[in-house]
Order: C-alpha cells, then structure tokens, then sequence
C-alpha cells in the first residue's frame, strides 16, 4: 500500500496514481475510469472504464467522436453559422 497526497490543481482537488499500479491496469493518459464511494467501508472505488456508456454508446466509439470534435472545434462552429 503506498500512501499518497490530495493536492489541488486548478479548481480540483486530485489524488496522482502511481506509475506501476497505472501500468497494472492499462490506464494511460485520457483513460476513462469510474468513481464510486463505498460509505460503509469508507473507500474510494476506482476503477477502469470498459463497456457502454450511460447513453448506450459503446466506450471506444464515444472516444472517438470526443477526439473528432476536439480536432475540427473550429470548423463545426463555422459550419454551425
């Protein structure tokens, strides 16, 4: 178990992972994880994103449209007008 620190970043308090654990489990940089809280135990859960959305898109899918509008933002405005 390592101990790690909650530290601020911009308006967001944030927890950094460990390299190995992250290796581990195939996260990488923009990997989607989910995030619940178990009150009885008083844990934090996290863990790896795979399978559907909530809207029923499925994980790999929905990753790519987010990159498509990230990569033409600016053309999608323009063709809005």
């Amino acid at each position: 178990m390592e101990v790690r620190k909650v530290f601020r970043a911009g308006n967001s308090l944030v927890v950094s992972l460990p390299q190995e654990m992250l290796r581990e489990l195939g996260l990488t940089e923009g990997s989607r994880v989910t995030v619940s809280a178990d009150r009885q135990r008083g844990e934090i859960v996290l863990r790896p994103f795979t399978g559907v959305s909530g809207a029923g898109i499925a994980n790999d899918f929905a990753k790519q449209i987010e990159e498509f509008v990230n990569e033409y933002a600016g053309v999608l405005r323009e063709l809005k007008k």
